[in-house]
C-alpha cells in the first residue's frame, strides 16, 4: 500500500520564475552610453586589449539590440569572463589593488552587458556604472575631470530614469533634460552638506595600497641623477602664498628631507624621530607668514622654509628641522605656517656630531687627500668651506641635466674626471669633502625658489625646482646653509633652472621663459590660478580649512557639535522654504489647473462660486441649471478637465484645447 501511495503520488511542481520585464531599446542605448562614457578616461590606465575587447562587448551587445538578435549563451559568457580575469591576472600579477581592481571591473561590466535581459540587469549596470565614475576620481581629481564625470553620472541618471520609467514615452533628450534639472535643485542642499558636514581627517574607509601610486616627489634617498631627472618634470609638487611681499630666491629654500648617511654613492636619511613640538632655535629678524598647498605625494613630509617655527596640525618635527605628517599626503593638503631665513641654531650632541662626519672606511681616496691637504694648513671651519666652493667656482665644473655616469668612486670621478654634473652632484661631493677635513655637515633635499602667478598672487614651485644643497656645522652658528650649486651656476638660484642650464630643450614648455610663447604661458597661470582655486576651496577643504572658513564668518571657534547643529537647521530651513514655494505655486505650475482655476474664478465673479467639496462635473451641471446659456461650454470643460485630471486621457492636445475653451469662456 505504501509503495502504492508513493507511486501515485503526484509530482511537486517546480516554482515558475517570475516574469522578467526586458528592457526596452531606449534604455538599453542610454545604459549603454554612460557606460561607454564612464570607461573613457580608464583607457589611459588599462590594458589596451581590455580597452578594445570593452567597447567591442559594447557594439556586440547595441547590435543584438537593434537587430532584436539573441543573446549569447550562458557557457559563452562563463568563458569570457574566465579569460577575461585570466587576462587581468597575467597583466597585474593580482586581482587586487587599485589598477587590477579596476580593470576587473570593466571586465566584468562586459560580461555582464552579455547576459543583460531585463529590468534587475540595467539597475546592475547602472550601479556598475557609478563605481566605474568614482574609480576615475583614484586617478585624477582635476577641475576637467570632475566635471566630465559630472556629465558622466547626468547621463548614468538619465539611463537610470529610462529604466525606471521604460513606457513614459520620453522622446529625445528628454531624459537627460529631467536629470538635469534634479541635479539642479540638488545644488542647494550638497552646498550645505558641503560646507557644515563634519569632516574627519584622512578617508572613511581604507583604500588599496597601490591607490596612490605613480605620484613624483622627493625621495628619502638621494644618489646621482635622482634629482635631475625629478627636474625634468613640470608637475606642480605645491604652491605657496604669502601674507606680506615674496622673499627674494636666496631665501626660497623649501627643506624636506635631511640626509645623513653616505655608502659611496647612496645618500639616505636616518634621522631621528620626530618631536611633536618645535625644535628650538635663535631666530634673526622677522618672520615670515605663508601658506603651503601642497599636491598629493603619497609621502609623510611636508615642506617649509629655512627655518620651520611652528608645526601643522598632526604632524612632528626631526632634530634636522625636516616636517613629517603622521599620515601620508593623499589628498591635497593646505597648512599655514611662520618660518625665520636668519636663525643660530643650538649646540651640537657628540653623536649628531659623530653623524654629521661619519664616511665609509674606503673609496674616492683623491677627495680624502685635498681634505687632508686642508687640514694640514691648517684651515678654519668656515676657510674649508671657502676653499670648497673656490674649487667649484675657478675649476671647470658646468650645471647640466645630462651628467655623465658615475661609478664605486663617484665623487672622486665627478671631482677630477667629468666635472659635470647636477644639484645632487656638487651637494654630495661638497659634504663629503667636509667631513674629510673634519667639518659637520649633511645633504638637505627640497625645492628652491618657484614661479610667481600673479593671477592669483602666489608662488608655484614644480618638481623641476627640485634641489639639493648643503649644511655645515660652524661653531658660534650653528647649522649654516651652503649651496654649492650656487657656486657654479649662480643663475640657477636667482633665476631658475632654465637660466642655468645649456641643455634647455630637454625642459618641459612649463619651466621655459621668454620667446614667442608669452601668450601661452599667461593662459597656463591662467588656468593654474583656477586649479588652486579649486584646491583651496574644494580639495583641501579638510578639518582645519572648514574650521577657518566657518570662524571667518564670525561663527567664532566651532567643533563638529556646532556643525551638525548648524547642518541640521540649514537642511531644516531649505526644506521648509521649497515646502512652502510648492504649496505656494502647486496650481499655478499645472496648466490643467490653471486653466481650471481660471474658469471657476471667472464664475466666482458672477456669483457661481463653487463648492470645496464640489467635483467638477456636479459643478458645470449646476452652472449649466442657473446659467442655461452656458451650460454646453460648461459642461464641455468641466468633462475634459475630470478627463485631464482624474482620466486616462492625459495628453498635450487635450491640455490646448482645455486652455481653449477656458480662454472663449465668456460669462
Amino acid at each position: 500500500m505504501k509503495l502504492w501511495n508513493r507511486k501515485q503520488r503526484p509530482k511537486r511542481q517546480a516554482p515558475s520564475a517570475p516574469p522578467v520585464e526586458p528592457l526596452t531599446l531606449p534604455a538599453l542605448l542610454w545604459l549603454l552610453a554612460a557606460l561607454l562614457l564612464a570607461v573613457v578616461p580608464h583607457a589611459w590606465e588599462l590594458p589596451v586589449w581590455l580597452t578594445v575587447a570593452f567597447y567591442g562587448v559594447a557594439g556586440w551587445r547595441g547590435m543584438i539590440a537593434l537587430r532584436d538578435r539573441r543573446l549569447p549563451p550562458r557557457g559563452l559568457v562563463l568563458v569570457v569572463a574566465v579569460l577575461a580575469g585570466g587576462g587581468v591576472l597575467i597583466d597585474f600579477r593580482t586581482l587586487f589593488g587599485r589598477d587590477a581592481g579596476v580593470a576587473l571591473l570593466v571586465a566584468m561590466t562586459a560580461c555582464k552587458l552579455l547576459e543583460t535581459r531585463g529590468l534587475r540587469d540595467g539597475v546592475v549596470l547602472v550601479f556598475l556604472g557609478y563605481l566605474l565614475v568614482m574609480s576615475n576620481l583614484l586617478y585624477s581629481q582635476e577641475i576637467l575631470m570632475v566635471a566630465y564625470l559630472f556629465g558622466v553620472v547626468l547621463t548614468m541618471l538619465a539611463a537610470q530614469v529610462m529604466i525606471h520609467r521604460q513606457h513614459a514615452g520620453f522622446k529625445a533628450l528628454a531624459p537627460l533634460w529631467l536629470t538635469g534639472k534634479m541635479a539642479l535643485r540638488a545644488i542647494p542642499v550638497m552646498l550645505i552638506l558641503f560646507l557644515l558636514f563634519p569632516r574627519i581627517p584622512g578617508p572613511l574607509w581604507g583604500l588599496p595600497r597601490d591607490a596612490y601610486k605613480g605620484r613624483t616627489g622627493l625621495s628619502e634617498e638621494m644618489m646621482p641623477g635622482t634629482v635631475s631627472e625629478l627636474s625634468k618634470s613640470d608637475e606642480v609638487a605645491f604652491r605657496a602664498r604669502f601674507a606680506g611681499p615674496v622673499p627674494p630666491p636666496d631665501q626660497l629654500y623649501w627643506r624636506g628631507p635631511v640626509l645623513w648617511n653616505f655608502d659611496g654613492r647612496r645618500w639616505s636619511s636616518g634621522d631621528r624621530a620626530p618631536r611633536s613640538t618645535p625644535v628650538p632655535f635663535t631666530p634673526e629678524g622677522e618672520a615670515l607668514e605663508y601658506t603651503v598647498i601642497l599636491e598629493p605625494s603619497n609621502r609623510i613630509w611636508l615642506f617649509a622654509l629655512d627655518l620651520p617655527a611652528i608645526l601643522p596640525p598632526q604632524s612632528g618635527m626631526t632634530p634636522s628641522f625636516q616636517l613629517l605628517r603622521q599620515q601620508p599626503i593623499n589628498e591635497v593638503y593646505r597648512y599655514q605656517m611662520r618660518s625665520y631665513p636668519r636663525y643660530r641654531t643650538g649646540g651640537l650632541e657628540a653623536a649628531e656630531r659623530n653623524r654629521g662626519l661619519w664616511l665609509p672606511r674606503s673609496g674616492n681616496p683623491r677627495a680624502r687627500e685635498l681634505a687632508a691637504e686642508w687640514l694640514a694648513r691648517p684651515l678654519q671651519p668656515a676657510a674649508m668651506v671657502d676653499a670648497a666652493l673656490a674649487l667649484f667656482r675657478e675649476q671647470a665644473f658646468y650645471y647640466t641635466l645630462n651628467p655623465p655616469l658615475l661609478g664605486s668612486n663617484s665623487v672622486d670621478e665627478f671631482l677630477f674626471r667629468t666635472r659635470q654634473g647636477f644639484c645632487e652632484h656638487y651637494a654630495s661631493a661638497f659634504v663629503f669633502l667636509m667631513r674629510a677635513a673634519g667639518v659637520p655637515a649633511r645633504v638637505v633635499t627640497g625645492y628652491q625658489g618657484g614661479e610667481r602667478n600673479t593671477f592669483g598672487d602666489y608662488l608655484i614651485v614644480r618638481q623641476s625646482d627640485a634641489h639639493a644643497w648643503a649644511e655645515v656645522w660652524l661653531e658660534g652658528r650653528g647649522w649654516v646653509r651652503v649651496d654649492p650649486t650656487a657656486a657654479v651656476a649662480p643663475n640657477r638660484i636667482q633665476e631658475g633652472l632654465y637660466a642655468a642650464v645649456a641643455d634647455a630643450e630637454d625642459l618641459p614648455f612649463l619651466i621655459r621663459r621668454g620667446g614667442d610663447s608669452a601668450w601661452l604661458r599667461q593662459l597656463a597661470m591662467g588656468w593654474d590660478s583656477l586649479n588652486n582655486s579649486w584646491n583651496e576651496w574644494v580639495l583641501a577643504y579638510g578639518p582645519d580649512r572648514q574650521k577657518e572658513f566657518l570662524s571667518g564668518l564670525g561663527f567664532g571657534p566651532v567643533d563638529w557639535a556646532d556643525m551638525t547643529v548648524a547642518m541640521t537647521v540649514a537642511l531644516g530651513v531649505l526644506g521648509l522654504l521649497v515646502a512652502g514655494l510648492r504649496l505656494r505655486n502647486q496650481g499655478s505650475r499645472d496648466p490643467v489647473a490653471r486653466a481650471w482655476e481660471r474658469f471657476c474664478a471667472r464664475l466666482a465673479r458672477r456669483g457661481l462660486a463653487r463648492d470645496a467639496h464640489e467635483g467638477p462635473l456636479a459643478f458645470a451641471e449646476r452652472v449649466a441649471i442657473n446659467r442655461p446659456e452656458l451650460a454646453e461650454s460648461a459642461r464641455a470643460i468641466g468633462s475634459l478637465y475630470a478627463l485631464l485630471r482624474y482620466g486616462s486621457g492625459f495628453s498635450a492636445e487635450g491640455i490646448r484645447q482645455l486652455q481653449r475653451l477656458v480662454r472663449e469662456f465668456r460669462v
